[in-house]
C-alpha cells in the first residue's frame, strides 16, 4: 500500500450491516452467532470431560492381628509381627503403583489405627491424607449385605470434587463383601490385601449413580506376596 492510500471504514447504525477496514465484509451477528456456538460446544465438552474424570477407591482390609492375649476385647486387639511387617510392604506397592490416597477413612480399632500408623510411617505421602476414623467401620463389617451402601453414604458425606483417590480401611466379611458388590466379581480380601477400584463420575455421588452395584472396575488387588 503506499503513502497516499486510504483505508474505508464503514461504521453502520444496524449491527446486521457489515463492517469493513479494506477487508472483505463480515457481518457482526454473523461473528456473534459464531462466538455463542463455539461457547455451547466448548461448555458441552466441559461437561462431558467432567463425567470422565477418575475415581479411585481402596478396599483395604486391615493387616494380620496378634491372639497372643485373650482377655482382650477384639477392638483392642495389636497387629502381629506378620501384620506390621506385611503392611510396609502393601504400603510401599501402593506408593509404586501411585495409589496415594487423599483421604482416609478408617475403623478405629486399634488393628486398623496400627496398620494406618505404619503406612504413614513408610510413605510420607500418606500424611498429607485428611483422615477419619469411622466407630461404624467396625461394627457394619459384621452385618451381611449392609457395608456397601455404608461406604457408599460415608464416602459421599466426606469427599470432596476434588478428592480423586479415597482409601477406606476395614474388616471383614464386610470389606471383601462391599468389595465384589462394587465390583460384580468374586473378590476375596486377605489380611493387608487391597483392592483397587475405579470409576468416573464428577463427583464421588456421581461415580457411585453411573457406576451402580457391579459398574466398578476393579483395577488388581495389592498382597503382601503379589508381583507388581
Amino acid at each position: 500500500m503506499n503513502a497516499g492510500a486510504t483505508v474505508g471504514v464503514g461504521i453502520c447504525s444496524s449491527s446486521s450491516k457489515p463492517l469493513s477496514v479494506g477487508l472483505s465484509p463480515i457481518p457482526i451477528r454473523l461473528c456473534w452467532r459464531r462466538r455463542c456456538l463455539m461457547t455451547a460446544v466448548e461448555s458441552e465438552l466441559s461437561a462431558s470431560e467432567a463425567q470422565f474424570i477418575s475415581r479411585r477407591l481402596i478396599l483395604l482390609r486391615h493387616a494380620h492381628s496378634s491372639w497372643k492375649n485373650p482377655p482382650l476385647r477384639d477392638h483392642e486387639r495389636p497387629l502381629s509381627k506378620i501384620g506390621r511387617d506385611d503392611t510396609v510392604v502393601v504400603s510401599q506397592k501402593l506408593q509404586h503403583m501411585g495409589w496415594i490416597p487423599q483421604l482416609i477413612l478408617s475403623s478405629d480399632a486399634l488393628r486398623t489405627r496400627e496398620t494406618l500408623n505404619i503406612m504413614q510411617e513408610q510413605v510420607p505421602a500418606f500424611l498429607g491424607a485428611e483422615v477419619h476414623f469411622i466407630s461404624s467401620f467396625y461394627s457394619i463389617a459384621a452385618m451381611d449385605g449392609q457395608t456397601a451402601e455404608h461406604l457408599q453414604r460415608t464416602i459421599c458425606q466426606y469427599s470432596r470434587d476434588e478428592i480423586l483417590t479415597i482409601m477406606c480401611m476395614g474388616h471383614n466379611r464386610g470389606w471383601e463383601e462391599a468389595a465384589s458388590m462394587f465390583t460384580g466379581a468374586s473378590i476375596e480380601l486377605k489380611t493387608c490385601n487391597a483392592a483397587l477400584l475405579e470409576a468416573t463420575g464428577k463427583s464421588w455421588e456421581e461415580a457411585f449413580a453411573l457406576a451402580g452395584f457391579g459398574g466398578w472396575k476393579l483395577q488388581g488387588i495389592v498382597t503382601p506376596s503379589s508381583n507388581l
